[in-house]
């Protein structure tokens, strides 16, 4: 069954019949080709259901028998489809939409023979390669080990042809191969690049939202997202993760919608229906301003990724075993159970200590004490005649991403506190350097301000 699910909910059988794609004659000179009519299929429930009914009744045989597993994988019988396309080895379309449903159905070790001839066959397309580069880094990922993986997909780039670098697909493998590592700016760097060049690979668009979401880049995970619902059919998902980002961000109607709509599709939906009622609650909730702006500065300052912070290669290494990813993870932890970890020691602890102390934290915090703790650190908005251009939103300065990150991680939420910060400061920060300080600084010069003074003495 296909975790899939369509926007729009079913209508009245009296209703008359929606024109679908016509499987039986339509061209399908291409796997991109059967994506578009894909989208055609799932306009509405309605259409979708047509659609099955109609591949069920064809052939299994001959050209209606391809066919017919291409419409399967349509509507998403992905071991249905793959079984069905079995007996069309020598067509390539049917060959590669077989792989992709073999890839579907959890059976990526079983595609990679079809993926290797194809990109054997066309070199220099970055489809099948792309393709088979995937697949044997899921198929590598469920019988052994990540990093092991992660090393031949890292081979398997460096052995492709030249064209395939740059392309969406070369970009994308790249960028998980940087998140493999933890270097989570490199790794959207490549997803913003793959982007470029294809905006319609949708596991590059789940990724990149994902991983944005993570490094609290939450509008920019929104846009990821709503290019994913605007490709048809949406996958769930897409749809529990787009509406937990609109709780986070107090669109509460948004994320119901979201909700509504799994539940159109899967009214036994029982995590969908509890995620409905609770949107459905907050919206006649009260919300303290003041709290939730404590909480954002705090959840900006816990979205911090550890790789931020120079720390020893032991504490390093100790931690990213841990799965200890940002520095939410870390104040969750107490030092008995890092010390209790193989060769975390003192030292390792005493660097993990000054990272928290430097944020105005400490590890085992509890949530509340963390929201006061950082509100006690914050500086007080600005006030007098400035005061309006001061507490404007650091949105406003319309700064690039791996400048607005830095800036961020600092803890500044408006313009106000951004020039409480020196370029010597700046500068010590992990990724910015001298072109994201003149940036910075030509912004703020546009609103007749500029970055304190620093504090060290001049020699």
């Amino acid at each position: 069954m296909t975790t899939s699910t369509t926007t729009t909910p079913a209508t009245s059988s009296s209703a008359p019949q929606e024109q679908v794609f016509d499987l039986r004659s339509a061209s399908i000179p291409s796997f991109g080709a059967l994506q578009q009519a894909r989208s055609q299929v799932f306009k509405t429930k309605r259409s979708r259901d047509a659609f099955a009914r109609e591949v069920a009744t064809m052939e299994s045989a001959g050209e209606e028998g391809r066919r017919k597993g291409l419409g399967l994988w349509m509507i998403g019988e992905y071991q249905a489809a793959a079984a069905q396309l079995a007996q069309y080895a020598g067509d390539d379309v049917a060959s590669f939409t077989r792989a992709n449903a073999l890839v579907s159905a959890g059976s990526a070790k079983d595609a990679l023979a079809i993926f290797k001839r194809l990109s054997d066959a066309y070199p220099n397309e970055p489809r099948p390669r792309g393709a088979l580069l995937e697949a044997r880094l899921e198929a590598d990922l469920q019988g052994g080990s990540a990093d092991a993986a992660f090393e031949q997909l890292q081979k398997g780039l460096g052995e492709a042809p030249a064209v395939f670098a740059d392309s969406c697909e070369g970009r994308y493998l790249r960028g998980r191969v940087s998140e493999h590592e933890r270097k989570y700016g490199e790794a959207l760097d490549h997803y913003e690049a793959a982007y470029a060049a294809d905006p319609t690979h949708r596991g590059l668009l789940f990724r990149a939202a994902h991983l944005f979401e993570r490094c609290g880049e939450d509008q920019t995970a929104l846009r990821y997202y709503q290019a994913l619902t605007q490709m048809l059919p949406i996958d769930r998902n897409v749809l529990f993760n787009l509406g937990m980002l609109y709780e986070d961000l107090g669109r509460d109607q948004q994320a119901a919608a979201c909700y509504e709509i799994l539940l159109r599709n899967d009214p036994t939906d029982r995590r969908a229906r509890l995620y409905s009622q609770d949107a459905r609650s907050a919206l006649s909730m009260y919300y303290d301003e003041d709290l939730e702006r404590k909480e954002d500065r705090l959840n900006a300052i816990l979205r911090t990724p550890i790789s931020d912070f120079e720390l020893s290669v032991r504490a390093r290494n100790c931690l990213n075993k841990m799965n200890i990813i940002t520095l939410g993870d870390l104040v969750r932890q107490t030092e008995a159970e890092l010390l209790a970890y193989k060769n975390f020691g003192e030292t390792s602890l005493n660097e993990i200590k000054e990272i928290l102390s430097s944020k105005n934290l400490r590890l085992g915090m509890a949530h509340e004490e963390a929201v006061a703790s950082i509100e006690a650190a914050a500086r007080p908005r600005a006030t007098g005649e400035n005061s309006e251009l001061l507490n404007r939103p650091i949105s406003e300065l319309d700064l690039s991403i791996r400048a607005r990150r830095t800036v961020e991680s600092l803890g500044c939420l408006t313009v106000g506190d951004t020039i409480q910060h020196s370029e010597e400061e700046l500068l010590g920060m992990p990724n910015f350097g001298v072109t994201s300080l003149t940036e910075l600084k030509r912004k703020l010069a546009e609103m007749g301000l500029r970055l304190a003074e620093s504090s060290e003495p001049k020699k």
